[in-house]
């Protein structure tokens, strides 16, 4: 059973996301919160398997309650519930280590996926979310947009032939197990693979690295995708 904590100042919000997850059996809410400082004792309590946080709320938000659950609760995955115009807020997040970003309007069915993947040690950036952090690194410009390709291309060229494979799956969103069986290795080598892409990339965590296999091109087309 997926233990989640959700957390968004609408009490409406948090029911609609509690009533898409209860269709799930496989996940139960053990704790709501209506601000990231409540999120965060709440965690720290209840030790879910994945915190849902509303990227802004009053008072302490999910960017900085998502930095306080990664530092004390790291075994916690953070998946941030995001409405379109907030680019900048998303980047932080990353940087904060979330590992999870739906956007609010989304398809119920991309909840339950984001939080499975999650709680699996994946990271899940729903597509428009994807797309719009691509879309806001490029805003640059086109002379800006090619040095970012550029310099993601540069990193990745950096791995090993295996670790662009990996970080190509990664970033359509696999966990470690699917990984494993697209390329038919032990899941502890593609955990393995997974520790060292970070390393060499320079982030911290996979959604992170998820954004720089998007800017290397190196994802694989959608129908590439295993259950």
């Amino acid at each position: 059973m997926i233990r989640i904590l959700i957390a968004d100042d609408e009490p409406m919000i948090r029911a609609g996301v509690r009533a898409v997850l209860g269709t799930d059996p496989g996940v139960t809410v053990v704790a709501e919160a209506a601000d990231g400082h409540q999120a965060v004792e709440l965690v720290q309590r209840h030790r879910p398997q994945v915190a849902v946080l509303d990227i802004r709320m009053p008072g302490t938000g999910g960017i900085e309650a998502a930095a306080e659950i990664r530092r004390t609760v790291p075994e916690t995955g953070v998946v941030m519930l995001t409405t379109f115009g907030e680019d900048e807020y998303i980047l932080r997040a990353l940087s904060e280590g979330a590992t999870g970003f739906l956007i609010k309007s989304g398809e119920p069915e991309e909840l339950i996926a984001g939080v499975r993947a999650v709680a699996d040690g994946a990271a899940y950036l729903s597509p428009k979310v994807t797309a719009r952090v691509v879309a806001h690194l490029a805003s640059g410009g086109v002379g800006a947009q090619a040095n970012r390709r550029s310099a993601a291309r540069a990193r990745v060229e950096a791995l090993t032939g295996r670790e662009r494979e990996v970080l190509g799956f990664l970033g359509s969103g696999f966990s470690n197990g699917q990984i494993a069986r697209r390329l038919r290795l032990a899941e502890g080598t593609v955990k393995a693979h997974v520790s060292s892409i970070l390393a060499r990339l320079g982030v911290d965590n996979r959604a992170a690295a998820a954004v720089v296999a998007h800017e290397a091109g190196v994802v694989p087309v959608p129908s590439d995708r295993l259950p």
